[in-house]
């Protein structure tokens, strides 16, 4: 193999340019000429696809985002645009292509195995950390750490005018977003969709908190629930507390990408790279248990993640006697 190429595919994640930098950086020293496909799987169906170098990569590691871009692509879901993006990695001459992504551009990358003779490699990389089969993907703890220091300011003005926050974290259909940041932000509430909750026990709980001196109240509520409107509603009219919500939103996605990540970036493309070189068409890098794994493609794109119990378990304290 002589030529091998990355793509960022679907939402960003900061860690993606620090992926870039391994990327290339090791792909040279095992000499491998390493290459960019620019826009997600858009580009590699418009060809935008470029030969990358030192000077590519070069200061890019503290900047969140890509430098690469990343797209959604509606149209990648129609084959003769995935034979055209086959084509086009075949006209280059390369034979491999690392995918980092989350579950969508992952069921793209199963098509493209399916449908080719090229190999590939994903890289779980996606604030929402809802990826089959790994404990960990990239740029999550960035996401985390943003959250953090909003959690953090909000709380300050909470509890200087009495008010009842709630802030709504990104994630898509999963919780783990704002079940972490409520345990680690010290939040009353958690509000996810993977367990069910009851109102009335919180009430229970806060009015009781209030007439022992508690003056403010900090709920993180998944944008999956679309529900935060109507909790800060229920502040006011059931607690008797004045609300307000913090839609977080895309700040969640950028941000310096913390030295955790950093470092992950660096593992997972070796390892990814590594996994290429060894053989291996159609994998995916999952890390469990302070180790890495190059799982195949069907062990992933075709089933859904769930949050750890020992997790779950912590926030099925909210809201209960």
């Amino acid at each position: 193999m002589k030529k091998m190429a990355i793509v960022c595919s679907g939402g960003d994640s900061s860690g993606m340019n620090a992926a870039l930098k391994r990327f290339v950086e090791y792909c040279i020293r095992k000499e491998i000429e390493p290459w960019f496909v620019h826009d997600g799987y858009e580009g590699l169906i418009d060809d935008r696809i470029e030969k990358a170098d030192y000077a590519s990569v070069a200061g890019i590691i503290t900047r969140g985002g890509t430098k690469i871009g990343s797209a959604r692509s509606k149209r990648f879901m129609e084959a003769h645009y995935r034979k055209q993006a086959i084509a086009n990695l075949h006209a280059r001459g390369i034979g491999a292509l690392v995918v980092l992504g989350g579950d969508g551009s992952f069921r793209g990358m199963h098509k493209l195995t399916q449908e080719s003779d090229l190999a590939f490699c994903g890289i779980p990389a996606t604030i929402d950390n809802d990826i089959a089969g790994t404990e960990y993907c990239l740029g999550v703890d960035t996401a985390l750490n943003v959250i953090k220091d909003a959690v953090d300011a909000i709380r300050d003005t909470a509890s200087s005018f009495g008010r009842a926050f709630v802030i709504e974290t990104m994630g898509r259909e999963c919780g783990y977003l704002a079940l972490v940041s409520a345990l680690t932000g010290g939040a009353e509430m958690c509000l996810i969709p993977e367990i069910p909750y009851d109102l009335n026990a919180y009430k229970r709980d806060f009015l009781r908190e209030k007439a022992q001196g508690r003056r403010y109240f900090i709920a993180i509520v998944s944008e999956a629930l679309k529900k935060s409107e109507e909790v800060a509603k229920w502040f006011e009219e059931e607690v008797g507390i004045e609300s307000r919500v913090t839609v977080l939103g895309h700040i969640q996605r950028g941000g310096v990408t913390s030295v955790h990540d950093r470092l992950m970036a660096y593992r997972f493309v070796t390892h990814a790279v590594d996994a290429l070189l060894e053989g291996k068409k159609s994998s995916v890098i999952c890390y469990n248990d302070g180790g890495f794994e190059a799982k195949h493609i069907d062990d992933v794109a075709s089933k859904q993640y769930s949050i750890p119990e020992e997790l779950l378990s912590l926030a099925k304290e909210y809201g209960s006697e």
